[in-house]
């Protein structure tokens, strides 16, 4: 690679954190500026989170900075240049997001209300639409309920802050909102506009019916694109607020899991993924938009035309190991800022020394899903020896987590498998968890297949990447250039002892957890995260 090859420029709205990542046509990570952050609730409101557009798109800015100054300093072609240098060589940008967070703006362009996939203050809205029926209908179109999605959120907008609804020109989910910034356009995809859960599937596009319910004007919806359009050019305000070249082609990406599958190759009907970030998504592709008939799993348009992708979603992994060690790691944190080790590397190499199961430790947190009514138990670690606290100290509480998002993992491959009647032997597993042996050697044991683990982890950004390659011009198609450029770092096989251990395990989590749910149930105990409604 020389100084003046092309770069591309992902955006990467997730969950918990916000990165920029540079990759040159190779597909090879040259540079990556990333935030974490959180999503404070509206004062009164029980079980809102607000996105702040103002905050995020300054973390953005400063995302976006750092990683053009990274490359700067010898990431790109292996020279100094200047990050002014740099950006000019940055043929497109992308953006890429997690999936149901959306954002109202007035007819001037300004935001007027956002929040992020999470937040689930449309409670009462949400049980209206489900006693009317709507929402079964929603979702034999849809493909999703409305526990996280617009229909009963627009429902709370319209009864809690009509001037709001009444002011509202323009609405886009949260990648959208990344794109208008930097381009003025309004414009959305298939994959992150089907999470709206306003869609009609089959279509690929908005469904008249359900966006009569929700009681918008079908004007305020934006247009619809393929993933690798080119949509507009980085305005000079943009081009001041992130240190981009005015001019830059700003191209269509699209929701985060989508994304990812295109990063890591995976475009085929029947092939298994998870991608462990905040959430964990286990995924299969259909060639039809298949649907749950139980509700337990969602099926949201894919970034290939021909495409559908079920899922089913592990809630707040990522976000609880983040908890874990700013919690309780402080020792591997400082141990980090003296050797340079990533603090979870150093917690996984000494939990690697403990037995699978760590000696009947269980962690309950994320449930495997069931979109009808999603709910989740407190968060909390159950089964300690306090007599052995080497085996059941905070190493052990450590792998139990990683167990316990391995376990969910396991269920929504179960049900996948169920639906599809597709079980394939091996799975892809990207996203920041599978930067980890152990996590990634637990995986394979809880689910007893191969497991291949990609050289690039923020396989998300790297597929936003290639459709901002695609729609300059560099190739033909962002899928079958992932498949080119997607190279497998390692192969996990399973180990027999600790499958076996892990099969019987597995059946003594889920009857744990359902006893653990009842104490939700009975107001005994805050749970993790409750959807709207459920």
């Amino acid at each position: 690679m020389t100084p003046d090859d092309p770069l591309l420029l992902a955006i990467d709205l997730g969950t918990g954190s916000c990165r920029a990542v540079l990759f040159d046509t190779s597909g090879r990570q040259v540079a990556i500026g990333q935030r974490e952050y959180v999503h404070a609730p509206e004062p009164g409101v029980p079980g809102s989170q607000t996105f702040d557009t103002t905050a995020v798109w300054a973390l953005l800015g400063s995302c976006i900075r750092e990683a053009l100054e990274t490359a700067s300093a010898g990431g790109a072609g292996g020279q100094r240049a200047s990050a002014a240098g740099v950006a000019a060589r940055v043929a497109a940008v992308a953006a890429t997001s997690m999936r149901e967070g959306m954002v109202l703006y007035a007819a001037s362009g300004r935001e007027l209300w956002a929040c992020p996939n999470v937040d689930s203050r449309a409670g009462e809205q949400a049980v209206e639409l489900v006693r009317s029926g709507d929402a079964q209908r929603i979702f034999d179109l849809a493909g999703d309920w409305v526990a996280i999605t617009s229909p009963a959120r627009f429902r709370w907008i319209a009864q809690r802050r009509p001037e709001v609804l009444a002011a509202t020109a323009h609405v886009g989910m949260l990648g959208d909102w990344v794109a208008t910034r930097l381009c003025g356009c309004f414009v959305t995809d298939p994959s992150l506009g089907s999470s709206s859960g306003m869609f009609d599937l089959a279509k690929r596009d908005w469904s008249p019916e359900i966006v009569a319910l929700c009681g918008l004007d079908p004007a305020i919806v934006p247009p619809v694109r393929e993933p690798g359009s080119v949509i507009g050019e980085v305005s000079p305000r943009a081009a001041e607020e992130t240190g981009l070249r005015a001019g830059t082609p700003v191209v269509l990406g699209g929701a985060d899991t989508q994304m990812a599958l295109t990063g890591i190759g995976v475009r085929q009907p029947g092939r298994l993924s998870i991608v462990g970030g905040t959430f964990w998504q286990t995924t299969q592709l259909s060639d039809e938009p298949l649907i749950d008939p139980q509700a337990r799993l969602r099926t949201l348009c894919h970034s290939t035309p021909d495409r559908w992708m079920i899922e089913g979603i592990g809630f707040y992994c990522g976000m609880v190991m983040r908890w874990f060690r700013d919690g309780f790691g402080e020792l591997e944190v400082a141990e980090a800022a003296r050797t340079g080790v990533d603090p979870y590397e150093l917690l996984e190499e000494k939990a690697s020394r403990l037995e699978a199961g760590v000696g009947g430790l269980i962690g309950v947190f994320s449930d495997v899903m069931h979109a009808r009514s999603w709910k989740h138990a407190a968060p909390s670690l159950i089964g300690f020896d306090v007599n052995d606290p080497a085996r059941s100290g905070r190493l052990a509480c450590f792998r139990a987590i990683e167990e316990a998002a391995a376990y969910v993992a396991r269920g929504h491959r179960d049900i996948l498998a169920g639906l599809t009647g597709i079980d394939p032997p091996s799975a892809m597993f990207t996203g920041g968890a599978a930067k980890g042996r152990l996590w990634a050697q637990i995986v394979a044991d809880v689910l007893g297949v191969t497991l291949q683990v990609p050289e690039v982890k923020e396989s998300a950004a790297l597929g936003a990447a290639l459709h901002a390659g695609q729609g300059v011009g560099l190739w033909a198609d962002a899928g079958e250039r992932g498949e080119e450029v997607c190279v497998i770092e390692r192969t996990v096989e399973p180990r027999h002892g600790d499958s076996a251990r892990y099969r019987e395990l597995y059946h003594r989590w889920q009857e744990v957890y359902a006893l653990e749910l009842e104490l939700v149930e009975r107001g005994l105990a805050a749970p993790l995260w409750r959807a709207a409604g459920a």
